[in-house]
């Protein structure tokens, strides 16, 4: 008895077109989370990543990125992370290399010198034969401004181009992230500014006490630093409020040191601008993997606060506190 052909069937049109949307649909998928992976949190990220076998491979890329350098590329240099305690690979923040307006702050124009230059010794063509050595602490220092007639090369503009050393963000178990020298720096050489949103008081003073609550409950450190510029009386002239909790720059991960550290603190202010910025000097030689620190102040409020770790020979073993 003679039995059918058991062979193929011809395949459809709808068939053969299947491949082809398939590919179409994982390209479009593919370039849809490359844009949107990369904004979002850890968590967010985690969970995505565990959808399909596309999204893991993007994650993972994601991960190494930011990994790999903490300002996303927004600074000359790459400054990566390092973590020999557990396996988170990275903190997680928005990076911002310069002072960004905070809720409630209005952008104000800047004042120009009607004379081009508060330096006075701008010569427009040839720059400024400025620059000094900002090693010493306590300083008001000024630098060039938009209303100087010098280049970005001047060297009196030598904090206006972010970070130029080499910097490492190392987890420690006891103080949690700090940032590590990744090369000699020298002394009066120019580390990094303070860099966060620009906040009014009653914003700040509101933070804080979310920050307070955060922090009982452990595992959580705010970057809340108020600076206050003095008068050569010795009074208060103007606030600064500068939140790197959310928005930073590599300076919120500078841990407090009771000695001083190795930090020196210099308000900067360039001409025509309103509001100086706090940058930060090497003190004296700072050695290859030697933690950056400096001294987050002298008032301590609350005499059971936050465990100082610093480990130096004059440490308080509570780290400063004071009212906002």
């Amino acid at each position: 008895m003679h039995k059918p052909s058991m062979g193929k069937r011809p395949r459809t049109e709808d068939q053969e077109e299947e491949p082809d949307r398939r590919k179409t649909h994982e390209r479009a998928l593919f370039q849809c989370a490359r844009l949107i992976l990369p904004l979002l949190h850890p968590p967010d990220l985690a969970a995505t990543s565990s959808t399909c076998k596309t999204l893991h491979r993007i994650a993972e890329s994601v991960t190494a990125g930011r990994t790999s350098d903490a300002s996303g590329g927004l600074e000359k240099l790459p400054i990566p992370f390092a973590n020999a305690v557990d396996g988170q690979p990275y903190a997680y923040f928005a990076y911002t290399p310069t002072q960004t307006l905070g809720p409630g702050q209005r952008r104000t124009r800047p004042v120009f010198d009607a004379h081009g230059c508060e330096c006075e010794r701008c010569d427009g063509e040839a720059g400024c034969p400025c620059g000094g050595d900002y090693s010493d602490s306590g300083e008001l220092a000024r630098e060039c401004g938009p209303s100087c007639r010098c280049g970005v090369e001047c060297g009196h503009r030598v904090t206006q181009g972010g970070v130029s050393v080499r910097l490492r963000v190392v987890k420690d178990e006891r103080k949690g992230w700090g940032l590590r020298a990744g090369q000699l720096i020298r002394r009066g050489q120019f580390v990094c500014e303070y860099a966060g949103e620009l906040l009014t008081t009653k914003e700040t003073r509101r933070r804080q006490q979310i920050y307070d609550q955060l922090t009982s409950g452990g595992r959580f450190c705010s970057a809340l630093l108020v600076v206050r510029e003095h008068l050569p009386s010795g009074k208060a002239c103007m606030r600064i409020n500068i939140d790197a909790t959310r928005i930073g720059n590599v300076a919120r991960f500078i841990n407090h040191s009771c000695d001083g550290g190795n930090l020196s603190t210099v308000l900067m202010r360039s001409s025509g601008a309103l509001l100086p910025r706090l940058c930060f000097f090497a003190s004296r030689d700072i050695q290859e993997d030697e933690e950056i620190t400096f001294s987050y102040g002298e008032i301590r409020l609350k005499s059971k606060g936050l465990q100082c770790f610093c480990g130096s020979s004059s440490c308080f073993g509570v780290l400063p506190s004071e009212s906002t």
